[in-house]
This record gives structure tokens, sequence and C-alpha cells, in this order.
């Protein structure tokens, strides 16, 4: 049972990256199929254009999950590396959020037309929605630690009841540096 938990990240990387390249292929096939030879009035070279151009940040971003979460094998079959979580939060995360907003926009796009397209300017809002509230909350978190306190916060009378307690009996005040 050595490396049971590396063996078991590694089937599942590798159960979420067939899931991942088979749900790509599917939307994308059907992207082509529909366009090229149901609707054909409507594919143009613009159409295909805007399908490459609006297309290639989920082929880069798939490109770039099989390169950090494919499990790598040795000469004799041996585990070497279990690869990334692909279930991670964080970053991980914001990209599989990115792949199921663009197949949604290609499916879209295949079955209404190039009018769906518009529907992916949703991911740089969403970025820059996730940027300013990291930023916000990691700046009001940095403020804290410098004894700033936060925006509109009071710390200087915060005190606890043992604190209260001891002043109340004549106690010693406690005094922080």
């Amino acid at each position: 049972m050595a490396q049971k938990a590396a063996k078991q990240q590694a089937s599942r990387n590798t159960a979420i990256l067939k899931r991942v390249h088979l749900a790509s292929l599917g939307f994308n096939a059907l992207f082509l199929i529909l366009r090229l030879i149901i609707f054909r009035s409507s594919c143009t070279r613009a159409a295909i254009f805007v399908y490459v151009l609006l297309s290639a940040p989920a082929f880069a971003i798939e490109f770039w999950l099989e390169t950090i979460g494919r499990p790598k094998q040795g000469a004799n079959g041996e585990l070497k590396s279990s690869g990334d979580d692909l279930e991670a939060k964080g970053l991980t995360e914001y990209m599989f959020d990115v792949l199921y907003w663009s197949w949604g926009t290609t499916f879209l796009s295949s079955v209404i037309g190039d009018k769906a397209w518009w529907a992916w300017m949703a991911i740089p809002i969403y970025s820059a929605y996730l940027a300013f509230s990291t930023f916000g909350s990691m700046r009001q978190g940095m403020a804290g630690l410098t004894g700033q306190g936060g925006e509109g916060e009071d710390t200087t009378g915060v005190t606890s009841n043992r604190q209260k307690k001891l002043e109340k009996r004549g106690g010693q005040k406690v005094q922080y540096r």
C-alpha cells in the first residue's frame, strides 16, 4: 500500500482529464458538424476565425491541465508523479470555470449563431470581479495585520470579558505594545 494517496490522486486526475478531453471533443465536433454541414450558409471565414480565436483559450487551458495533471509513469510502470491536484481551489478552479463557459458559448454559437459569441464576454468580466474582490480582501487583511484596522473599524476599545473583569476588580490594566 505504498503511495496509496498518490495512486488515488493519479486515478482521479486521469478520470478528470478523460472527462475534459471527451467534453471538449464533443462540443467542438458539434460546432463543426452543425456549422459546416447543417447550417452551411452561416459558415463564413469570419465565423471560423471567431471560433478559433475564442476557443484558443479553452484549448490552451486544456493543454495546461493535461501538462500539470497527467500522472507520470516510470519505465517499469511505477508511479513517478501523480500530477497536481485538479480538484484544487483557486487558479485551477478558475481554469475549469473558463473551460465550462467556453464550451457553453461554443454550444450556443453552434445552435443559435454568431451573436452567441458575445456571451464569452462574461469571462473577462468575471476575471475582473475576482481580481477586485481578491485585492480588496487582501488589502483589508493586510491593514489588520499592521494594526491600522480595516475600513471604519475601531480596534482600540476592544477588550475581552476577562480583561473587563480584571479592571473592574482593580487589577492591573493590560496594555499591548
